[in-house]
């Protein structure tokens, strides 16, 4: 057996092993959306987002970033000056976990856990 093979089966092993959890991703309506977000600090891989009730939002990475935030309906919208348009986004949340989703209008996804 090649190391290829070998590392496939472990894989396949490991995938369907019982304690593995399997993401269930559910769809956000607006009100949940605002819910989640308000007055919240999110992680992600590169840095931590604040969301404050009055629409701010600071992005930290090492360098901050001050942008606003709204809700359009189903989706979750931001503006980051000095760039004037809005980018929207739907967004899902992880049933077992506090793992939110970001999806673009591209297909493109940033994953974020709830900061504690």
């Amino acid at each position: 057996m090649t190391r290829f093979h070998i590392c496939r089966v472990l894989g396949l092993a490991v995938a369907l092993s019982p304690g593995m959890a399997v993401a269930e991703w559910r769809a956000m309506s607006g009100p949940e959306m605002a819910r989640a977000l308000t007055d919240v600090t999110l992680t992600y891989g590169s840095g931590q987002q604040i969301f404050y009730a009055s629409g701010r939002t600071l992005y930290d990475s090492g360098r901050p970033s001050w942008g606003y935030w709204e809700l359009r309906g189903d989706q979750y919208c931001s503006q980051w000056p000095p760039a004037d348009g809005w980018a929207c986004y739907d967004m899902e949340r992880d049933e077992g976990t506090a793992r939110l989703r970001f999806i673009g209008q591209s297909g493109d996804v940033t994953e974020a856990d709830l900061a504690e």
